[in-house]
């Protein structure tokens, strides 16, 4: 499936042009002519990458960029203004823009920029998938505080999260109650080692087909915990 392309502008001479060479580039694209639009469009549709006018009606660029990072929005965004000021690209870029080009510009540059900001996206997506941690049906992403099972996702605490990416990152090994406290606690309920067994018991209600008979974190009597890969 192609990507796509959201173009922000008010001047249709200029759409047309980009939306011509951007589809000719083998993009897919949509339009949206304002910046009360643009953010309409970006909050019910997924784009790869918004190509964004400054100067905009209704709402200007500045504010939808920084409107589509507070919604936590991180679609790429490719600015485009009239204005050759050191300060509007300064504070573009410091509101969550990828890139910025100033007008007049050549069509091809802009395709040009497309496909790096694209390359650059796309790599560190692979990058992070890369930092996954998989054990049988159960999918860890430390980055995003995120993990699934067969699929589904799962809702954690911080620190059941924390104890899970820990068990995770030492499977095979078995983990005494003092070292996990130590490790996702920081000593904060020092040689109470309870909180432990109840986070690991959270843990499984989530993570285990059977908590009576778990298969992913065992307990290792007088020891500790060891996560492990289902048999």
């Amino acid at each position: 499936m192609a990507e796509k392309i959201l173009i922000v502008d008010d001047e249709e001479s200029i759409v047309t042009l980009l939306k011509y060479n951007i589809e000719q580039a083998g993009y897919d694209t949509d339009v949206a002519y304002d910046g009360s639009e643009a953010l309409h469009k970006a909050d019910e549709n997924d784009y790869d990458l918004i190509v964004l006018d400054i100067m905009l009606p209704e709402l200007d660029g500045m504010d939808v960029c920084k409107q589509l990072r507070i919604n936590k929005m991180d679609t790429p965004i490719l600015m485009l203004t009239a204005k050759d000021d050191e300060f509007d690209k300064v504070l573009g870029l410091e509101l969550g823009a990828d890139d910025y080009l100033t007008k007049p510009f050549s069509p091809r540059e802009v395709v040009a920029r497309i496909k790096a900001i694209l390359r650059r996206t796309n790599r560190t997506v692979q990058e992070e998938k890369k930092d996954t941690i998989e054990i049988a049906d159960l999918v860890i992403y430390p980055q995003q505080y995120e993990a699934t099972i067969n699929g589904k996702q799962l809702i954690f605490t911080p620190k059941e999260f924390e104890l899970l990416l820990y068990l995770a990152k030492h499977k095979g090994k078995v983990l005494a109650r003092d070292q996990l406290l130590s490790a996702v606690w920081n000593y904060d309920f020092v040689g109470d080692t309870r909180i432990v067994d109840v986070h690991v018991s959270h843990l499984r209600e989530k993570i285990e087909p059977d908590t009576k008979k778990p298969v992913y974190i065992k307990t290792i009597r007088g020891l500790g915990y060891k996560m492990e890969e289902p048999k």
